[in-house]
Formats: structure tokens, C-alpha cells, sequence
């Protein structure tokens, strides 16, 4: 029986995965179409990725269980062959301080402030203080929401949530963006650096979080100008080009502020639009030698 021939890509994937990547197929069958040999693979996997042309890094979902460890990962493949998105980039977006660059590079973000691990109790309350009223605690290192606590900053519901992350790694503390509960977070979805396409997350009533398994929905959407001035600046600021992205923007009065950029793992939503997967693959395909 012959061998299978030699992938021209991999597509990573988690090792342990909380639910299926439901959008993987259709790159795949894109690449494909693009006659290219791609294979899937978790990242931990014990494959020569040396002899890979291309890894492209796609669903490592449960990289935060295991942060130091994937990067570990990733600085050993980005040293044999070309990885995307680039190291840098991995390294950078995989802690939520990088909304601090971007807001020190002019980009507009929801306020954010950063509690180190282990902050002193003096540290933390000062850090409740800033946004007085409703506010949302999260991990730095962390996905879907995970971890995250909506409460009121004088609450001892987020003294105590802040303390419990705290003595595990970092955190932000940020004032709820009130627009979500009715007008959700704005996707805009980036190939290359070229604009893609666009959707709506909208929460379930009564709820903030805006991910599908949290009760949220998907719309479509039109990006403004100014949305788009925001996610240019936004990939401009990143410290290497990427081959995808997302920017989830929120309205902080009136204007689009950067609530995440995805540049490692995202949901790409490609099947809310019907050429977002062949362009994709084809950006993909001028990244092989």
C-alpha cells in the first residue's frame, strides 16, 4: 500500500476539544479545491513538522489550559518551517494585555486595566474602583468568556471573583459596554489584511456574552467606515502581518472600540459567507513556497 503523499498544510487543532470546529471542513474542502494536500492535526501532535511547508494554526481551543506550553510548541515549529499566523503574533495575542499596545498605539479599546498575578488586596480594590458601577472581570489568558463574571465593582461577588483569578494569573478588570445586552458585538473577519466579510454576535436576553454556547446568535452585518478605521488600525498595530483575523468591536458612546482581536483560534464564520473559505484557501495558497 503506497504511503499517503506529504501535506502541503496542517491545520492545528486542539488536543483536548471542548466542542467540534464546525467551520474546519470547509477550508479544508477550499484547499483542496485549491489543490493543495492538507492534513488536521492537534498541536501537541508528533508530527515532523519540519518536513510541512505551511502550519497554519486554526482551532488550539484549549491552548489556555496549557499557555507556556503551547507557545513552547509554537517557538519550536515557527524555528523548522513557515507558521501562521506568525510567532509573534501568537505570543502577543495570547495574553489580553495586547489591548493596552493597542491602546498605546492610538486604537480605541474598552477600558481596560491589567491586575497582575498575585496583586496585593490594596491593588485589587484599587483596580474595582476605576470603574464604578457594572463591570467585567476575565482572565488574561482565557476564551469564550471563560471565567468571565459580570458584577458590580463594589460587590463582594467581584472582590472575591478578582482575588480567586488573581492568585491564578492575570486579569482585567473592564466596565460593561452596556451597548452589547442590545447591540451585540460587530465581527469584522480579515484574510491577508484584506476585509473578508462581517457578522453580528448578539447575546441571549439577559445575558452579556455574546458566544454561541453562552445563548448567543449570529447576524449578518454591514461594517461602517469607522468600524473599518478601527480594524485597520487595529491590524496595523499587531506586530506582524497576519494571514486571518477578527476584530470584535463594541459601541463605547457612539464610536466602534476593539473589544478582542482574534489572531490565534478564531471562529471565522465562514460559512456565513458563501466565498469566505475559497478566499481564504487562496491567501493560504500565496503563503506556500
Amino acid at each position: 500500500m503506497a504511503d499517503a503523499p506529504s501535506p502541503d498544510v496542517v491545520l492545528v487543532t486542539g488536543r483536548q476539544m471542548r466542542k467540534p470546529d464546525p467551520e474546519i471542513h470547509l477550508l479544508v474542502a477550499a484547499l483542496e479545491q485549491e489543490s493543495i494536500a492538507v492534513v488536521i492535526a492537534p498541536w501537541n501532535n508528533a508530527t515532523d513538522w519540519a518536513s510541512v511547508p505551511l502550519v497554519v494554526v486554526r482551532s488550539p481551543w484549549d491552548y489556555t489550559d496549557a499557555h507556556e506550553e503551547f507557545l513552547s510548541w509554537a517557538r519550536s515549529v515557527a524555528g523548522v518551517t513557515r507558521m501562521v499566523n506568525p510567532l509573534q503574533v501568537l505570543e502577543w495575542n495570547s495574553h489580553k494585555s495586547y489591548l493596552l499596545d493597542l491602546a498605546s498605539a492610538g486604537v480605541p479599546i474598552v477600558a481596560t486595566t491589567l491586575v497582575q498575578r498575585n496583586a496585593s488586596g490594596t491593588e485589587q480594590a484599587g483596580a474595582l474602583a476605576v470603574y464604578p458601577g457594572e463591570l467585567v472581570i476575565k482572565p488574561a489568558v482565557s476564551v469564550g468568556a471563560i471565567g468571565a463574571l459580570r458584577a458590580e465593582s463594589s460587590s463582594p461577588e467581584a472582590a472575591a471573583h478578582l482575588a480567586e483569578l488573581a492568585a491564578a494569573g492575570d486579569v482585567l478588570v473592564q466596565p460593561l459596554a452596556h451597548s452589547v445586552l442590545d447591540g451585540g458585538e460587530s465581527s469584522l473577519i480579515y484574510f491577508g489584511g484584506q476585509f473578508s466579510h462581517a457578522i453580528r454576535k448578539l447575546p441571549a436576553d439577559g445575558d452579556y456574552r455574546v458566544q454561541e454556547h453562552h445563548g448567543g446568535s449570529v447576524v449578518s452585518h454591514e461594517p461602517s467606515h469607522a468600524e473599518f478605521v478601527v480594524a485597520a488600525a487595529t491590524l496595523a498595530a499587531a506586530p506582524a502581518a497576519t494571514a486571518y483575523a477578527r476584530v470584535d468591536l463594541v459601541d463605547i458612546d457612539g464610536s466602534p472600540a476593539v473589544m478582542e482581536l482574534e489572531a490565534i483560534e478564531p471562529q471565522l464564520f465562514l460559512d456565513r459567507d458563501a466565498g469566505a473559505a475559497a478566499r481564504f484557501a487562496r491567501h493560504i495558497a500565496t503563503l506556500l513556497p
